[in-house]
């Protein structure tokens, strides 16, 4: 639900140059995302996999909710959602998906509006790898989480779009493809989060493009490109050309190029 001038209910916000890039990106994606989010679908049919089939009398937080494709999902099984989100262009779509069977807010992962113990679980999937310190949202989805219940999350790890780092290293100096955590960083992130008992696992998941256009196209898609990187200014077209000759020549199988992701899975109990 919104307020009565129909805004979102706000949370904290934590502003920074990096978080108002992001939330811009996002922004701009929001009406196309869903075209170009096969991936984020499959990844939180991963995390679905994880809660029980019924989730009547349920209170979930999603954290990161992005277009509303898990909080539908939540909805679907029985729950009562809060959906939260950075962008509120994104909130729109999520509140187009689900109408006034969620609750949104536009709040930050890293500063959650919510009173301690309220939620039976509290899940984010592919949110996180937008925070600098993976231990401050963890830390926060524990502390409103209740006794008893869950945290499940999903963020990018070390080895994700690498094929597409590689192709661009033939071409400039600069970092276009953001740095993701190593396994080894987010235990250390649920230790220094106070997460005993907690389960980490890794998937891999390989896509397959036409081409090295197509593959950031759909990174553009979803508001994915540039944050976080290090490139000065507009992309060439020239570069994209020899990135897309680079790619090509390095990673072709069957006239189809891959995309790989390494998807970390997290389980925490409280």
């Amino acid at each position: 639900m919104t307020n009565l001038d129909g805004s979102y209910l706000n949370g904290a916000l934590i502003s920074t140059p990096e978080k108002q890039a992001i939330a811009s990106a996002f922004g701009r994606a929001a009406p196309s995302y869903d075209q170009h989010a096969q991936f984020q679908r499959d990844v939180v049919d991963k995390l679905l996999q994880r809660l029980p089939i019924s989730l009547i009398g349920k209170r979930i937080l999603d954290v990161g909710c992005g277009t509303g494709y898990l909080t539908e999902k939540l909805i679907q099984r029985g729950a009562t959602v809060v959906a939260l989100d950075l962008s509120d262009k994104m909130l729109e779509q999520a509140r187009l998906r689900c109408g006034e069977l969620a609750t949104y807010y536009l709040g930050d992962a890293e500063a959650l509006p919510f009173d301690d113990d309220s939620f039976d679980y509290v899940v984010s999937s592919l949110a996180l790898q937008w925070c600098d310190d993976l231990s401050v949202p963890i830390r926060d989805m524990k502390r409103v989480c209740k006794v008893g219940g869950h945290v499940l999350f999903s963020t990018l790890a070390e080895g994700s779009l690498d094929e597409l780092k590689q192709a661009w290293s033939y071409v400039d100096q600069y970092q276009h493809v953001r740095e993701f955590v190593t396994k080894k960083a987010i235990k250390i992130a649920l230790a220094q989060s106070n997460c005993d008992g907690s389960q980490v696992d890794l998937a891999k998941m390989t896509y397959w493009y036409r081409s090295a256009f197509e593959l950031m196209k759909d990174l553009k898609g979803i508001g994915a490109t540039q944050i976080g990187g290090r490139s000065h200014g507009l992309t060439k077209k020239s570069s994209l050309v020899k990135v897309e000759q680079v790619y090509q020549k390095l990673f072709q199988t069957n006239l189809k190029l891959p995309a790989t992701y390494q998807v970390c899975l997290g389980l925490i109990k409280k």
